[in-house]
């Protein structure tokens, strides 16, 4: 009796164990709320570069503990859209657009090889997947919405990415993406505004051509002249507005949103 009794107390405490703890889970919900909406915010540049994240103001805002708070806070920092500094205090990741030269390099290689190694090792489900993100990226087109068009554009990259099969360079790819993704912003909302063409849309169905025809030397010379043009177009986007109310300089763009009142 006593052997049954202690059986059943320990099958409790396993079950207890293993059981999901809703405090937790419904933690993560609110974490993952906080996320999405800073990441959202971070992404559109209505929070500004530098800007402060202050877990308290933050905590008031969303109407919860600092603990989900500080969740949503890791997982941007992880994604170099937050900077956590030593002092505990968090700022939105500046924009040192001095760097974009060797951002684009960077990006320019892992494009390439990415772009190479699927040509040489995709599947006939890899190609169906990239024409459909291919597609989906135009159809955001439609609507102009610079979040939704940055998002297809990541998608359909990564499609390319995942068909290479290293998950290496697609990890350092990715992560050119998400640190990219505000100046994409930029770039696409100066092309909306100045009713230029997106000729980024009919480059991505050339690129699914050259890699569903294992064409190497195709893919590699398209992804290098897709760097380009997005190199191009930014940097004319800098002209324009550095003959306006734009500031290049690295101190300025630190303190806030990249542009001077």
């Amino acid at each position: 009796m006593g052997q049954t009794k202690k059986r059943q107390d320990n099958d409790k405490k396993r079950d207890a164990a293993v059981a999901p703890d809703p405090d937790r889970r419904s933690r993560g919900g609110r974490a993952a709320t906080v996320y999405e909406t800073l990441h959202r915010e971070i992404l559109t540049l209505v929070l500004a570069p530098g800007a402060p994240l202050d877990e308290t103001q933050l905590a008031s805002r969303f109407k919860m503990s600092r603990s989900p708070i500080r969740e949503a806070l890791n997982r941007l920092a992880a994604q170099n859209l937050v900077v956590m500094l030593t002092n505990r205090s968090t700022l939105v990741a500046p924009l040192d657009l001095s760097a974009f030269p060797r951002y684009v390099e960077a990006l320019d290689l892992l494009q390439r090889i990415n772009t190479r190694l699927a040509a040489e090792r995709r599947t006939a489900e890899d190609v169906v997947t990239m024409r459909a993100l291919a597609s989906k990226f135009d159809d955001s087109l439609v609507d102009e919405i610079q979040l939704e068009m940055s998002s297809t554009n990541k998608a359909f990259h990564m499609a390319i990415a995942d068909a290479g099969r290293n998950p290496y360079l697609a990890r350092q790819y990715e992560t050119l993406l998400d640190e990219g993704r505000r100046l994409l912003h930029l770039h696409f909302d100066y092309l909306a505004q100045s009713n230029k063409d997106y000729i980024l849309q009919g480059e991505h169905h050339e690129m699914v051509d050259a890699i569903e025809a294992h064409d190497l030397d195709e893919a590699d010379r398209l992804a290098h002249a897709h760097t380009r043009l997005f190199h191009d177009r930014f940097m004319e986007f800098l002209s324009a507005q550095s003959k306006s109310r734009f500031s290049l300089d690295p101190d300025q763009i630190g303190n806030g949103y990249p542009y001077n009142d």
